[in-house]
């Protein structure tokens, strides 16, 4: 081979294979499947993250309204627990009104009561048998024609 010379150009040299027009054709629609399977995964790939991040916005949108229900039965608890007080000191309230020397002492200061003495008291002996009278009571229906007939006699009397 020769050397290169100075202000020359090189040899073009032919290539060593030709390419036939149904190959480039091929080589086109292969060119373009690749493509549109690259953006099918592409596709496949941001429809996966959609996925996952709605998948993640349900547990994370169901945690918080479990929060919230919590803290709604923590505060109710809380108010069930005062009302539960309060009807206790209001119970012990009525039972110490209600005790019988509280009652006693109320009586005789306010209302001039005094208590009975065992003179003063008198025993009745009732009878043990009842004496109830039963009444009878007609609940037989009239028929419309008796009704008429009775209407119309009570109408000549």
């Amino acid at each position: 081979m020769a050397k290169y010379q100075y202000e020359t150009s090189p040899r073009k040299t032919k290539p060593e294979y030709t390419k036939p027009n149904n190959v480039d054709i091929n080589q086109k629609q292969n060119k373009k499947v690749k493509t549109k399977n690259k953006t099918l995964k592409k596709v496949k790939i941001v429809l996966y993250v959609i996925c996952a991040f709605a998948l993640f916005f349900t547990v994370s949108y169901r945690n918080a309204i479990i929060d919230i229900k919590y803290a709604e039965i923590k505060e109710l608890k809380s108010e069930l627990a005062l009302i539960q007080k309060e009807n206790e000191q209001l119970e012990a309230n009525a039972e110490q009104k209600l005790n019988l020397k509280k009652v006693q002492e109320v009586a005789q200061e306010k209302l001039g009561m005094k208590i009975l003495s065992t003179d003063q008291i008198e025993y009745i002996n009732l009878s043990k048998t009842d004496h109830i009278e039963s009444s009878t009571v007609e609940t037989e229906e009239e028929n419309y024609m008796d009704k008429i007939i009775k209407f119309i006699k009570n109408l000549i009397k």
